[in-house]
Order: C-alpha cells, then structure tokens, then sequence
C-alpha cells in the first residue's frame, strides 16, 4: 500500500451534504470536515473551492450571495475556484445572456477559475484531482489552519461594498469614490446612489431594501 503522504488531504465544510466527501474518501483522499468559514473544499494553503448545483448557482445569482463569496475566496486566498455541478436545465430564472454574463464576471472581474461537471462523482473527482496536483505535483501544504492571504484597508471596505446585492468589484470602486467611505455608502438615500455610474434606480432600491429591512433569525438558515 503507498505510504499515506501519496494520498491528498482534503479539508471538506461540515455543512457539505452532497455526498462529496465520501466519493473523495473512497478515491483514497484523507478527508478532514471541518467548519470553513469560506468554500466548500480546501486543497492547499492557497486553494480555496465553491461548489454549486445549477439550482444553487442561479440562487446565489439573485440574492447577491455569490458575489459576496467570491470577493471573500478572492481576499483571502491566491487561487480560487467555483465548480457548477449538473447538467443545464431546460428552464431557468436567469436569461442566457444573464448567466454568460455572470460566467464572464467570475473569471475576468473576480479572477476566479469555472468548472462545469455534470455529476456529483464527477465533482469529487476534479477535487481529487486539483488536492493531488497542489499537494502531490507542486508539494504545497495543507495547514491545520488555512493562511489567509493578507490584504489592505480598501480592500476589506471593497470587500464589505461588494456583499450588496448587484455590487461587483468595479462598481463598489465606484461607490467608495463616490462616497469615500462605507458609512457613506450605507447611509446615503436612494436617489444619491442612484447617480453613481452603473448602478441605476433598480440596483440602488435592492441595497436600501437590504439595508433597512429587519433581520429576521428564522430565515438565516
């Protein structure tokens, strides 16, 4: 039997229920579940990965939740990669040109690498295959704790600005020029934020509708 450094080491989120992490235990992977507070799958130091069905991507689509993971992945680690799993179903809530624009988004403002896999087996084996190529190929480590990668003032309040709902990266530079600071943002009236380039009446009511409404415990999972 190969001496057990041959095999990858895969951290896997605790709330992962897909079934992935078995599938990666039975092609010999050492599975560690861990609770992450960003990705789905660590496969060194400085990968961080996202897993998505097709329903789940075009959910974090409208909630403005997958912009928000990708700025954080992005922040904190060197190589991030979001894996959309499953075929393309025959009816969706997001236009064509909408999820080719997001495909775009993912890769040239959030610098993030896309997969598509068709099954959860699949998915299992592409992880498999990126933990063996890191850790294997390149000889980079797993910490018990991942390094998080260190990054400036502006780019933790971009990081904040970019967790509103519609807000990428280009246009929470935007807002923070505008406004100078997060409070600012936060705190100015809907037909000011309206005024700032590419944002537009519709963009600005979906952040002041999330700003102001009430949190609600029961709704956060």
């Amino acid at each position: 039997m190969p001496a057990q450094q041959d095999y990858p080491h895969i951290v896997v989120d605790e709330r992962e229920r897909s079934g992935v992490k078995e599938q990666l235990s039975s092609l010999n992977a050492i599975v560690e579940v861990r609770t992450l507070e960003i990705g789905d799958f660590l496969t060194s130091e400085r990968t961080c990965i996202e897993r998505k069905t097709r329903s789940d991507f075009e959910s974090s689509i409208l909630d403005g939740r997958l912009f928000s993971q990708l700025s954080q992945m992005k922040q904190n680690y060197e190589c991030a990669i979001v894996i959309i799993e499953g075929d393309a179903p025959k009816e969706t809530r997001l236009s064509r040109a909408a999820l080719l624009g997001t495909y775009s988004a993912i890769m040239t403002d959030y610098g993030c690498s896309l997969f598509f896999t068709r099954s959860l087996d699949a998915t299992a084996e592409l992880v498999f295959a990126l933990a063996k190529h890191e850790q294997l190929a390149r000889k980079s480590t797993l910490r018990v704790f991942a390094k998080k990668k260190a990054f400036t003032s502006a780019q933790a309040q971009r990081g904040i600005i970019e967790s509103l709902p519609g807000v990428g990266p280009t246009l929470a530079k935007s807002l923070l020029k505008y406004f100078y600071t997060i409070e600012n943002v936060v705190t100015a009236p809907e037909s000011e934020l309206a005024q700032v380039e590419k944002m537009g009446e519709k963009k600005a009511k979906e952040i002041r509708k999330i700003l102001t409404t009430l949190y609600k415990e029961e709704e956060d999972g």
